[in-house]
Order: C-alpha cells, then sequence, then structure tokens
C-alpha cells in the first residue's frame, strides 16, 4: 500500500530473539558484547517466502545455536497473509465495513477480525509513542469536544472525547464515555435498558490527566460552551486559557460536523469529527452497519486516528 510500510524492520545488525543469548537486545549495550554479538552470528542461507515473492534471509547464532530469520522478528511473525495487513489497514480507514473488507479480499470474516485487533493494537502503541514524544515539546493550541455515537441502539449512546492540536489537525488522543439517552428515547432507554450512567466526566477526568504532561501548562484550550468543560480545564490546566466559542448549526456539508459560519474557530476540530464521520463506517449518519461493543469502537478509533496523523496530514 502507498504511504504506510508495515514491512519488516531493517536487519542490518540482526540480534539474536534468544532472550538468554548474550547477542540479545536485552543484554546492555557496550562495545564488548556488541563485539561478541557481531562475532556469534553468522549468515546462513535464505529461503523463498511465496505469498509475497521474496527472498528472506536467514541467521545463524553460535552463542546459543538457535536459527532465525529477517521474519523472526517482524511483528508479522508466522502470519500467512501479512502482506494484506496494510491493505485492512486502508480500507477500515476508508468507510468500508469488515464484512465487505472480507468479501473484497476474499478473506474469512474472522480473518479479517484478527488483523482489525493486531492493526488497532499497532495504533495504540504509536500512539504512545507521539505522546511521549509531545511530552518533549508540549502542545501550545489545542481544541476539545464530544463526538455522540451509540452501541447497538440509540437508545445507548457513547461519547467520543476528541482532542486535536489546532496547528497541524493531529488526533491526540481520545476517550469513548458511556452516557444516558436524552430526548425523546431517554424513557424508551430505561425501559429497556435500565437506568444508564453517565461515564463522561470519568472519561474527561483521564483524558486531561494523562494528557496534562503533552499540553503546555500555559496552552490555548477551545472547545464549546458545554457548561462542564471549565472545572475540568481547571482542575488539570489551571494556568492554561480556556476559549469558549458558541456553538453553530451544522452545514449540509460535512455530515453535521461542520459549521455554517464565515470563520469557524474551532474549525480544526469540527473538520477532523466530520472525517470520522465520513472515513469510518459505524459513524455515518445514515448507517446499519452500528458499533456492537465499546472496545470495537476504541479499536477502530486507533486505527483510523493512525492513519489520519499518517497519511491525510503527515504529521509523522
Amino acid at each position: 500500500m502507498r504511504g504506510v510500510d508495515f514491512a519488516i524492520p531493517s536487519l542490518m545488525n540482526p540480534r539474536c530473539p534468544n532472550p538468554q543469548c548474550p547477542s540479545s537486545p536485552s543484554e546492555p549495550q557496550n562495545p564488548i558484547v556488541e563485539n561478541l554479538r557481531f562475532r556469534s552470528i553468522i549468515r546462513k542461507g535464505s529461503f523463498y517466502r511465496v505469498r509475497d515473492r521474496r527472498y528472506i534471509t536467514k541467521y545463524y547464532c553460535k552463542r546459543c545455536k538457535r536459527h532465525f530469520s529477517n521474519s523472526t522478528l517482524s511483528p508479522d511473525y508466522r502470519q500467512r497473509k501479512r502482506d494484506l495487513n496494510s491493505v485492512v489497514f486502508e480500507l477500515c480507514s476508508s468507510g468500508v465495513s469488515q464484512r465487505r473488507i472480507a468479501k473484497l479480499l476474499e478473506l474469512n470474516r474472522k480473518t479479517v477480525v484478527r488483523k482489525f485487533r493486531l492493526l488497532a493494537a499497532r495504533a495504540r502503541a504509536e500512539r504512545s509513542r507521539r505522546l511521549n514524544d509531545h511530552a518533549l515539546k508540549p502542545l501550545r493550541e489545542v481544541q476539545f469536544d464530544d463526538l455522540e455515537t451509540f452501541e447497538h441502539t440509540k437508545c445507548k449512546p457513547l461519547s467520543v472525547t476528541l482532542l486535536v492540536d489546532k496547528t497541524t489537525r493531529e488526533i491526540v488522543d481520545f476517550i469513548v464515555s458511556r452516557m444516558p439517552a436524552n430526548g425523546p428515547l431517554a424513557k424508551i432507554s430505561r425501559i429497556k435498558y435500565g437506568k444508564r450512567k453517565d461515564e463522561r466526566p470519568t472519561g474527561w477526568n483521564q483524558l486531561f490527566a494523562k494528557l496534562k504532561s503533552v499540553i503546555h501548562p500555559q496552552a490555548l484550550v477551545e472547545s464549546d460552551q458545554n457548561p462542564h468543560y471549565p472545572k475540568f480545564i481547571l482542575k488539570h490546566l489551571p494556568e492554561a486559557e480556556h476559549i469558549r466559542h458558541p456553538g453553530a448549526r451544522g452545514a449540509i456539508t460535512g455530515q453535521g460536523e461542520l459549521k455554517k459560519l464565515g470563520f469557524d474557530p474551532l474549525f480544526a476540530l469540527n473538520h477532523t469529527c466530520a472525517m470520522l464521520r465520513a472515513n469510518l463506517n459505524r459513524l455515518f449518519r445514515r448507517t446499519w452497519c452500528t458499533t456492537k461493543t465499546v472496545r470495537g469502537l476504541e479499536d477502530h478509533l486507533s486505527i483510523y486516528a493512525d492513519y489520519h496523523n499518517r497519511q491525510i496530514i503527515r504529521c509523522y
């Protein structure tokens, strides 16, 4: 796939995968160990991998008598259809359902689910790495708000609290929280599913506690006029400048997330929400691909956030 590389990492200086071996990465980095490593690991042939038509180099460690290859140290080790990981990654972020991915790629649906979860785990790890990078250079302008969706039925709504870098439109982080139904569905929801706890305050606390080291203490934080937001900003970022912008009527374009304004002060956030609505099939305004579990929604959001940051805005 163009632009996204899930290939095997460079093994110009391979290390033995055996954790007890002196050549393994667990040993301390010093010249003596490095010298032993170069002496102990030798190339020993190659094999042809039919699936992706590549020759894979094999190695032999003289210290622990173990054979391994470039493929052994790959995160895709022992996957039969590793070449489809990048394709699934792109389709999941392009409005295609998992069932349709299985049909298009002629895969079993369980295979797609496994790849979906694997890609989500990688995306979460990449997001953690990015947060560590931001901790070295904290963000100075951020925007956040809640995007509403549901699990299984509209009587069981969910809230996705999304925080975006205003300058680059990078999706910094998010959290999914359950919330009670409101409006005409509130009574129906209580009758069918009982009283539903509002987990949004807990989610806001967790999100800002996690991102406290990522956001500059005197950063500019922008949001809409939700009356609950100021106390959480004051609690976790007491020195930050919090600007609240009034809400506006949604435009026809942008799945209703873009606003009918000549200048939208929350454009970076609203545009990102519109992109989520347009590229995650479970977030379409009119769709039968609904979220069945909170974990599934979190996984899908993780995959899209990684794709959005890598491919759409190319911030890394």
